[in-house]
């Protein structure tokens, strides 16, 4: 049997079975007016975040721990220095003054070095004016801890207390070794205020040696013969 016709329904379009009346699909919930849209968010739980926290914190309490004792470590680096320089300061105040002084020294040494016998009889106060003086340049010094370096002749050269001037062949001595003091050299206390100043020996060369030798023996042997000629015995 066949349903009714449009024309026998007056014309009306039949009703699309997917829709309602109201146009919205079938099945579908009223809409509700003025129902507030929502965003949904994931849950956290509160201890994790707590937790989370606390491991910041400790993160950041070492680091402001290890900043705390390296400033610490800097201040107490920087307080040593200063009191060692300080130490330093007062230990070696005086060698400035000294190295000055030295010339002074050296000038008086040397008049008092170079003085005859026959000088020093005939300006005996004089000279005893000059060598006072030097014992009180030298005590002076001695209370500022700084004494003298005086090498002995055949002592051997030491490049941390002696200054070589010059070097010259001299026979019959080992090669390094001290063969004048020019000036006296001075300490303060463990550093050195001036070097000695010293002649040094290279020794003699081989051929000079054999020919010095060579000379006494010949020597030797003439005055035998001259002695053994004038006893009347067979040279």
């Amino acid at each position: 049997m066949s349903g009714p016709k449009p024309e026998e329904m007056g014309g009306a379009p039949p009703l699309n079975a997917t829709e309602t009346d109201a146009g919205a699909p079938l099945g579908a919930a009223p809409a509700v007016e003025g129902e507030a849209k929502e965003t949904s968010k994931a849950y956290i739980d509160p201890t994790v975040m707590l937790e989370i926290r606390v491991t910041e914190l400790e993160g950041e309490l070492e680091k402001a721990k290890d900043r705390h004792l390296r400033a610490l470590a800097e201040a107490e680096n920087t307080r040593r220095r200063a009191q060692r320089d300080r130490e330093d300061g007062q230990k070696y105040a005086a060698i400035p003054l000294a190295r000055d002084l030295l010339p002074v020294y050296d000038t008086l040494h040397r008049a008092l070095s170079s003085l005859s016998e026959e000088q020093r009889t005939a300006a005996a106060d004089f000279v005893a004016g000059l060598e006072l003086t030097e014992r009180e340049f030298l005590n002076a010094f001695s209370k500022r801890n700084i004494v003298a370096v005086e090498p002995e002749l055949g002592e051997k050269f030491d490049v941390k207390k002696h200054q070589a001037m010059y070097e010259a062949p001299v026979p019959g001595t080992e090669s390094g070794t001290i063969i004048e003091v020019v000036a006296t050299g001075f300490m303060c206390h463990d550093r050195l205020v001036r070097a000695a100043m010293v002649g040094v020996s290279k020794g003699a060369p081989a051929a000079e040696t054999s020919a010095t030798a060579s000379a006494s023996a010949s020597g030797n042997g003439a005055s035998a013969s001259a002695a053994a000629s004038s006893s009347g015995e067979p040279s």
